[in-house]
């Protein structure tokens, strides 16, 4: 995090905070502490150090901070705009008309944690450290729009966006009419959700093996450009709160918590003006793995659970098909 970005983040908290705590210096203070942990990764014994504080006094005040920026989070992450076509889309050729419906981009990420022994085996994932497995949805401006984080490690992408999805209690924002989120194979092509061919070429990196069905391949192609903008934004997000990379042994609704607080500071730098987003997508390889991974029902085209979400993955696919043909079509016209 540069000098800039702790000096929005100080100014943000100033301006929602100071009449509650009433004294500018305390709150000046107790947002250098919590920076130095979430931005820098400093330990709350460091800090402490540097700001002659005990250890307990450092935890208070970092706890104090993360719970009111987490009370930002219904400002500060809103829903999707489902009104309007994003200027990305709607200024780019590649991907207008073609993509004009959709709203956004959905992944899991992984965020690594401190748990008991007794809860290692949930919350261990399937790269052997235990983790928190959070589901994003990003616009096209490199911002969250929704997140949901809390769950173990072990659970599959697909399970979480199911339970967000059925549980009202998560207030999942459901693409309304034809509207739409990108997502990778690891989920079901269904209504809301435009996912990739499985079998051919997906990600960026292998377009330069050529080969197979070249339709399905322009469309993979296009689909992984412009869902790229999850990637970019779990990579911009990790780079900035060092903190991601290994939440410190706090309960466990503390390292939620400060999850949901780097979303909310994320997004509010993101609406800044001088803001460097020169930072590569994230490649952990979590999103290649789902390519060919089974698991949970929402992530397997093959089986839906009802009849009902049979017929939501026929009717998609057959919109995947015609917008296959289409952005072919006026490829080999140009």
């Amino acid at each position: 995090m540069d000098p800039d970005e702790e000096l929005a983040i100080i100014i943000l908290v100033m301006d929602y905070f100071y009449r509650k705590l009433r004294s500018a210096s305390r709150v000046l203070q107790q947002v250098m502490m919590f920076l130095l942990v979430v931005g820098h990764g400093d330990s709350t014994r460091r800090s402490g150090y540097e700001w002659h504080h005990s250890t307990e006094t450092v935890s208070r005040h970092f706890n104090n901070i993360c719970s009111r920026i987490v009370g930002l989070a219904p400002q500060l992450i809103g829903p999707p705009d489902f009104n309007n076509i994003p200027p990305l889309i709607a200024n780019n050729s590649r991907y207008f008309p073609y993509f004009r419906d959709c709203v956004g981009a959905i992944d899991g990420t992984h965020i690594p944690c401190i748990v008991d022994a007794h809860l290692q085996s949930a919350y261990r994932n399937r790269k052997g450290y235990t983790s928190q497995n959070v589901l994003a949805v990003v616009d096209f401006d490199l911002k969250f729009t929704y997140l949901v984080a809390g769950w173990e490690g072990s659970v599959h992408d697909a399970r979480v966006l199911r339970e967000a999805m059925s549980d009202p209690a998560f207030s999942f924002p459901t693409p309304p009419g034809e509207k739409y989120f990108l997502v990778d194979a690891g989920y079901a092509n269904r209504r809301g959700f435009l996912s990739p061919y499985r079998g051919t070429n997906y990600h960026l990196r292998d377009r330069t093996r050529l080969g197979g069905d070249r339709k399905k391949e322009l469309f993979n192609y296009r689909h992984a450009s412009l869902r790229n903008a999850v990637e970019r934004t779990f990579g911009i997000w990790k780079s900035r709160f060092r903190i991601l990379r290994g939440v410190p042994h706090y309960p466990l609704r503390t390292q939620r918590d400060i999850i949901i607080a780097c979303a909310v500071l994320h997004n509010f730098l993101m609406m800044s003006d001088d803001v460097d987003v020169s930072v590569p997508a994230e490649e952990d390889g979590h999103d290649e793995d789902d390519m060919d991974q089974g698991g949970d029902t929402i992530g397997q085209d093959a089986t839906p659970s009802t009849q009902q979400e049979e017929g939501h993955q026929t009717e998609m696919g057959r919109f995947r098909d015609a917008l296959t043909e289409s952005m072919w079509a006026c490829r080999n016209q140009n």
